[in-house]
This record gives structure tokens, sequence and C-alpha cells, in this order.
């Protein structure tokens, strides 16, 4: 492991040879701080900060000592009061769920649930716990720390519901119909059976709700430090996963050390894992060659061919589990008329998109929706790149003599978006091409989810990545109107899209729920409230020191079986 001053010339150097070039290198400059202002960057727990020379003291004692370097910051370390990817990379090292999924698939594997049962008419579930299971704070996992956090998500009275801005675990709702008191709220009680045996009776059935158990917005936190931080736990979250939390520097890095007392033998191997930003890519990939770094995220599709041929480096590709996207505020002028929509999707150029930025490791998107899942609708046309229709609808819409619309872009690289800087300047060009004039807005990570969440923007750049493998995580979070204003950031309402959601929800018929998942997609490409840009393959990289890693089609992976082979 180097020292910090050592990354710190590295990364320079790496500015240098950027500014030199006047060239972008995948959207993740010096916007792209994903987090907090200066005036919030500070340390959030005593202990390392991140601290090099405990790294070089660890590399001194033999330690094994991971550095994870990604484009930007965690949100937050309570998982279920958001749905940022950066955070769930995190919290899936400390925090553990009922279920969990397969290393590379969404198949369903026990949890902290060592075995389940369905009722034949599923609407009861009942689980079995792992016995002598601790926190990392000493105290015991049992049924009644599951059902505290259940309630805490589901009832925004509960002495736990912590937010900063109010009650906002939107994931809860849309996974379960919603919160207490709540009509098409699906949980009805929880009853613990005894401190290893726990039942959850829903009102109706949910086609997913297995699947849920499995997400890592779900993960198990301590009680008893529910009590010790209140609110404060979105930065002190204490499981029973693999490693422990220490410390969080803002905008520089997430320290985690070894659980000694892991429920499961001989895990983990690391001893620590520092989770650390670095905003650009290029520079990020510099420190991967250079050792200062162990794995990479992020890595720009055009750099995996020479990764995959060099010495020392190992190249690595999630599953096709996403898609990039421009959203349009359909309840915010111009763009509530479905016609200019249509218009915008039709003169963006995707296959461009794909080609100039994906290196062969991306396809255009016509539905959100990856084609793997079950539900794909092969049979909409979707929006070919067509100036001539684009115009034609733009003059139908009232404005054949052009108009002006913001572009929010995202300031840092996401897995199914390497450069949106450059996505951003390639819709620009486009749109310019039947008379729209875009303004590139730039916010950092954190005010952008949040205003976009709160409906600023006009258009704005976004992209999914699925966490537990069904459809219903894509349509009906990106889409029903039950979520506008959360994960619904194109406010987009349709009452015949959402009575089909709602009906594929309550469905235990799989082929049945894929039918109306086709139904839904039919009609939400008709109404046009996002233009699906690609469906990506993403790319990054480790050294080839590193052993057992497996990135999850998730984004967020355990660590607990990965080594540094010295």
């Amino acid at each position: 492991m180097k020292l910090k001053f050592s990354f710190l010339l590295t990364f320079m150097l790496a500015l240098i040879l950027v500014l030199a070039a006047c060239s972008g290198d995948g959207g993740a400059n010096s916007e792209a701080d994903d987090g907090e202002n200066e005036s919030e960057a500070e340390e959030t727990d005593t202990g390392s900060d991140g601290g090099t020379d405990d790294e070089a003291e660890a590399e001194a004692s033999g330690e094994q000592v991971l550095v994870f370097a990604r484009g930007g910051d965690s949100e937050s370390l309570d998982p279920s009061s958001t749905t940022d990817g950066e955070s769930s990379r995190v919290t899936k090292q400390v925090l553990e769920g009922l279920l969990e999924f397969d290393k590379e698939s969404f198949d369903l594997l026990p949890g902290l649930a060592h075995d389940w049962e369905v009722s034949d008419d599923g609407l009861n579930y009942t689980f079995y716990l792992e016995e002598g299971v601790t926190f990392h704070d000493g105290t015991p996992f049992n049924a009644e720390a599951v059902k505290t956090n259940f309630e805490r998500w589901a009832d925004p009275e509960h002495e736990f519901a912590f937010t900063d801005d109010g009650y906002v675990y939107s994931m809860y709702g849309t996974m379960f119909g919603g919160f207490k008191g709540d009509e098409n709220h699906v949980i009805k009680e929880i009853n613990v059976v005894n401190d290893h045996e726990i039942v959850f009776v829903l009102k109706q059935p949910l086609g997913y709700f297995l699947q849920n158990m499995g997400m890592s917005y779900f993960g198990i936190n301590s009680p008893a430090a529910f009590e010790e931080y209140g609110a404060k736990i979105n930065e002190n979250p204490v499981g029973t996963g693999p490693f422990k939390f220490v410390s969080w520097s803002k905008d520089d890095s997430i320290v985690l050390e070894k659980f000694e007392d892991y429920r499961k033998d001989g895990l983990p191997k690391l001893d620590r894992v520092v989770f650390e930003v670095i905003p650009d890519n290029a520079a990020r990939l510099i420190a991967l060659r250079s050792g200062e770094i162990d794995i990479m995220d992020g890595l720009n599709p055009d750099d995996a061919a020479g990764v995959e041929s060099e010495d020392g480096l190992v190249l690595h590709t999630r599953a096709e589990n996403n898609f990039g996207y421009v959203g349009f505020n359909t309840q915010k002028e111009p763009l509530d008329n479905k016609q200019l929509r249509q218009a915008i999707n039709y003169a963006i150029d995707k296959q461009a998109i794909a080609d100039a930025l994906y290196a062969g490791y991306a396809v255009p998107a016509k539905n959100p929706l990856p084609p793997s899942y079950m539900g794909y609708n092969d049979e909409v046309e979707g929006y070919e790149y067509n100036l001539d229709k684009a115009k034609e609808l733009l003059a139908e819409a009232g404005y054949e003599d052009g108009l002006e619309i913001e572009l929010w872009t995202m300031p840092v690289a996401r897995p199914y978006m390497p450069d949106p800087e450059t996505v951003s300047q390639i819709v620009q060009n486009n749109l310019a091409e039947i008379g729209i004039e875009v303004t590139i807005v730039r916010e950092e990570w954190a005010p952008y989810l949040e205003k976009t969440m709160q409906g600023e923007q006009q258009m704005y750049m976004l992209g999914w990545s699925g966490t537990n493998g069904d459809p219903d995580y894509f349509l009906s979070s990106l889409l029903h109107g039950n979520n506008v204003g959360s994960s619904n950031r194109s406010f987009y309402e349709n009452d015949e899209v959402d009575e089909l959601l709602d009906k594929a929800k309550l469905s235990v018929d799989q082929d049945e729920r894929a039918q109306y998942y086709q139904e839904a997609q039919a009609l939400i490409s008709e109404d046009s409230p996002m233009a699906t840009l690609v469906h990506s393959r993403p790319v990054m990289a480790t050294t080839d020191a590193v052993k057992n890693y497996v990135p999850h089609p998730s984004t967020s992976e355990s660590l607990a079986e990965v080594e540094i082979e010295n």
C-alpha cells in the first residue's frame, strides 16, 4: 500500500495530462464530488481517516488491506434511506438481510435466515433465523431486531424513523406497496414466534416478496445502534456483516475492518477495506496501475482492451442489468407535451452513443427494462434515430421554430453511464439539429439527486441498475405514479400503467406477471416519459493480486471471500 502523498502526485500528473489533451475523460471530472459541500466534508467518526499511515503499517505487518476506488462518495450508510448505488456498495459489507443473492445472479440463498416457508395462499412467510449471531456492537441478532427494522421503515411515526428532511424511506414504500396505514401496504403484521422465528403476514400476495428480502436496502441494523446514534445512524451503520464500520471522511474514504466474530467460519479474509473516492476515471486507472489501489469501478470502456492485455491487471464485466436514460419532467413545461417528448426521443442518436462511448459493451435501449428480464416486450418499436420524424413531431407540438431546454447532467460516472459529460454533449448536439437549444446544468451528486427528486429539472440524466432481479424494481420504481417525487423523477403518471403494474405485483403467476409488464411497456413507450439510451455491460478492473472477486449484476457484491495474494 503506498502513501497518499504518492497518490496525490499520481493524480496531479493525470490531471495535467487530461488538461493538456483538452479532452473529456468520461464525465467524471472536477464536478464529480459525489457528495456533500466542502463545508460538510468532515470525518464522521473517530478512528482512521482513510489514513495511509495505518495502511502502511498494515502492509508492513502483512495485513490484508484492500483499496476499492470509485468515482463518487456514498450518500448515506443507512441503506433504506437512499437509492444510491455507491451507498449500497459499502453497506453490503456491513449489513446483512434475511436472504442474499447468489454471487453471479439473483437466485436466492440463505442469509440471516437459514430457511423459510411460504403458505399456499402466499400470505404468510416464515423465516427461521441463524442462532448465535451478534451485531458489531455485541448485542444479539434476533427476531425482535428484524421486526424493529421493518417497522421503522414502514412507520413514519416510529421512534427510529430517522432522516434529515423527514421520512424518506422510499424504497420500502416502492417494494412493499406503501407505508403503514396506506391502502396498498402489503405487510399486515409481523409476528415474533421466538428469538429465531418470525412470520410476515401479508394483506395480499406480492409476487416478488422473497426477492425483496435479498436486497441491500433491507439490511438489518442493530436496534441498540438506533438508540445510540439516532439520526446519525446514516453515518454509523452497525450490522452483522463480515466488516464493521470504522470511519467516513466525506468525499475521501470510508474505512471498514474485519469483524472477528463473523458468523461464517474463515471469513472475511481481508483485514480492512478502504473505499476511496477518485473522481477522475483516468486517474483511477493510473492509481490501479501504480499499485495505489486494488480495485477500480467505472473503467472507461475504451480502456478495457488495454487492461485486458496488460500484465498485472484483470478486466471484469458485470452482467447487462441496467439502462441509462434522459428523463423528462412530464409535469413541467414544456415537457408536459407528449409530442415534444417523442420528438426529442427520435432526435437522440442512441446507436452513436453506444458506439462512441461503450466500446462494444452496450446496446441501444428501447425499454426501461433489460432484455434478459421476465416480461421484456421486444415488440415495442422504440424510437429509431430519425431527424425528419423528430422535426415533424416538434412542429405538431407547436415548436416549429425551436425552443430552449435545460439538461441536468450527472456529475459522476455510473455503471450504466461511464461518461455522462460526453453523453450530455452528444444529446445537446443532436437536439440542436432540430432547433432545440440545450443548456447543460451541473450539480454535485447529492444535490443533484435531491433536486431532481423535488422536480427542479426539465430534462435530466440518470440510469437504473437492478437490485433484486425482478421487473417491478425497474418499472414501478421509475414510472409508477405512487413514486412521483422519489424514484420517479420523471413525475410520470398514467392510471392504466399503474393498474397494470399493481396487478403484476399481486400475482404469483409469473407468466401472468410477464404479460402485465409487457402491456405496461407498450403504454410507457407511447407516452415517452424518458429517452432510454443504452443497456451496458459495465467494465471494471483489479490487480492480479486480487483473488475471488466476483462482480454482481446489482453492482453491490460482498467482499467477504476476497483476498490479496502477496
